[in-house]
Formats: structure tokens, C-alpha cells, sequence
């Protein structure tokens, strides 16, 4: 069964005039439910994550200053929002969302969050509309409980999963493989263990060409036995913060690729969302839900 972490605190917590990026957590479910994609009993809510397997990732006075409110003007600018507990809250039942769906991805080869691809957030650092590292959080915590020993990290989001590097970079037994626009935040790159910038406009041809040849090598060299991926959607050309040029088909044929790569290969995958903000808020609704029914496809 396709598994994936909702909770309705993922849609609600800013205040009013700062939710438009967030209706989409609301919304993808609502639209796979309304398809018959999935059922309620696809859906399932995650607890707060414990503080002990927050600290295997992020360092502890920055996570105590998340927790009690207590980061400076300049760091919570960088955030993008207005820190608040039910902020943190969100935060801390993401990254346990991801936990929960590796466990669920062993037992059924995939599964979802609908929220996460927090990949900006680094060991001490919040940006970019990242306060926790949901996936590096939960790398952490299989390597920690011996359930994995080599883990890959695809993230294909247009914008470079610079914390996610930066938490990683002497990890041996992560490796970090992130595409991005070139020219796009963060303007301080991290260095991933395999980076490959695209310029602006890069459309469908180049991009999935470019993925067709590298994603199969990489599963070769580095015979991960988990794979997370970041399925971001604001390489779309509607995306008005992207400025790469896919368009929904080509977005789709990326999923496809990569879902079938983990499938063929019998390497679990746990996927969150990532980003995406066409001002169209279908285009960013229908491309994360191609997704999941690409999962379903192909999985079950």
C-alpha cells in the first residue's frame, strides 16, 4: 500500500496573508482523493519527532533557539517566515513523517510525505522556508539505528539542496547528488557530493537526458540500499521562482525515471515534496500529484 504523511498542521501554520505556499498540502491530498488515486486509508498522521534524534542531525543551540523562539531578527529572516511554536511544531512532525515513511518504504518500496524536501535547513542554519532537514534527520536516524549502510540522496528541486551537503560533507556513507538551477538560490552553493547546475531555461530535452545518463551510473557506483528523492516541481516553467523551463510532461517523465530506477534496482525510496510556486496553484497541484500516481504505477 502507498503510504504517505499528512497532517493538517502542514497546510495551517502562518498567519493570514502568508499561506499561499502552503495551500498545496491541503490541496494534493484533497485532489488524490477526489482522482480515487488513494483512499483515507493511504493517509497517516505523524507524531512529534523526540528532540534526541533531532540532535543526531542539527546542533543542539540552534535547535534549543528554534524550540524556545529565540533566534535573532536576522536569522528568522532568512527562514522566510515568522517563526511560531505551531512552525516549529510543523517541523518537527515533518521530519517524522519522513522517519515513518522509511519504514513504510521497506515494507512496501515507496512512500510519500506530503510536506518535507526541507533541504535548505543545514546543521545550524534555517533558509529558504526550511527550519528542520526532514530528510537528512531521517538518514541520520537509519544509519544510527543500523537499518541502512549506504544511503543515496537525489535531489532534483531547481534549487540546490545546500543543507543537505553541508550536513553531509563528511558522511561517507551519504551521498548527495543534487541538480539545480545554476544561477538560483541559495547564491552560496554547498558542495553535494555530485552537483550538476543547469543554466536558465534548461528545458525537458536537456534535463532528462542529462538524468537518463546519470542516475543509473551513480545507482551502479554507489549501491545504496535506501534512496530518498526530492521531488520538487519548481523546475517547471511556470514556476515563478525557477527559472528552468520542464514542462509537466517532462516533470512527470523525471518522476517516472527516477521512481522506476529505485524499483528495478529493489532500493526503498522515500520521496517528499520539495518546492513549487507557479502562481497557478493547479500547475503546482497537478505535477506533485503526477508523482504519487507515477509511484503507484509503478510500485503497486
Amino acid at each position: 500500500m502507498l503510504k504517505i504523511a499528512y497532517d493538517p498542521i502542514y497546510a495551517h501554520p502562518l498567519p493570514e496573508g502568508h499561506r499561499f505556499p502552503m495551500l498545496k498540502y491541503e490541496l494534493i491530498p484533497a485532489q488524490l482523493l477526489h482522482e480515487g488515486v488513494i483512499t483515507e486509508d493511504n493517509l497517516f498522521s505523524p507524531e512529534p519527532l523526540d528532540e534526541e534524534i533531532i540532535l543526531w542531525t542539527h546542533d543542539k543551540h540552534y535547535w534549543e533557539q528554534l524550540r524556545d523562539q529565540t533566534l535573532s531578527a536576522k536569522e528568522i529572516r532568512r527562514t522566510g517566515f515568522p517563526l511560531s511554536p505551531k512552525l516549529v511544531e510543523r517541523e518537527i512532525r515533518i521530519a517524522k513523517g519522513t522517519i515513518d515513511g522509511c519504514h513504510y518504504a521497506f515494507e512496501h518500496g515507496v512512500a510519500f510525505n506530503v510536506a518535507g524536501g526541507t533541504h535548505h535547513a543545514g546543521s545550524n542554519w534555517g533558509e529558504g522556508f526550511c527550519l528542520l532537514n526532514d530528510q537528512a534527520i531521517a538518514a541520520n536516524y537509519l544509519l544510527n539505528n543500523n537499518l541502512t549502510k549506504s544511503i543515496l540522496i537525489i535531489d532534483l528541486d531547481v534549487h540546490q539542496g545546500n543543507g543537505t551537503a553541508q550536513i553531509f560533507e563528511n558522511e561517507p556513507r551519504v551521498f548527495t547528488f543534487s541538480t539545480h538551477g545554476a544561477n538560483n538560490f541559495p547564491y552560496r552553493k554547498e558542495i553535494s557530493d555530485l552537483d550538476i547546475p543547469f543554466p536558465d531555461d534548461t528545458g525537458d530535452e536537456e534535463f532528462l537526458n542529462t538524468l537518463y545518463q546519470t542516475l543509473p551510473k551513480l545507482i551502479a557506483q554507489q549501491q545504496p540500499d535506501f534512496i530518498f528523492y526530492l521531488s520538487g516541481v519548481d523546475v517547471l516553467a511556470t514556476d515563478k521562482l525557477g527559472k528552468l523551463s520542464l514542462t509537466r510532461e517532462g516533470c512527470r517523465a523525471r518522476d517516472e525515471f527516477v521512481l522506476q530506477q529505485c524499483h528495478q534496482n529493489n532500493i526503498p525510496v522515500q520521496v517528499s515534496m520539495g518546492g513549487g510556486y507557479s502562481p497557478n496553484i493547479k500547475d503546482i497541484v497537478e505535477a506533485h500529484c503526477n508523482t504519487y500516481k507515477a509511484a503507484a504505477d509503478i510500485f503497486f
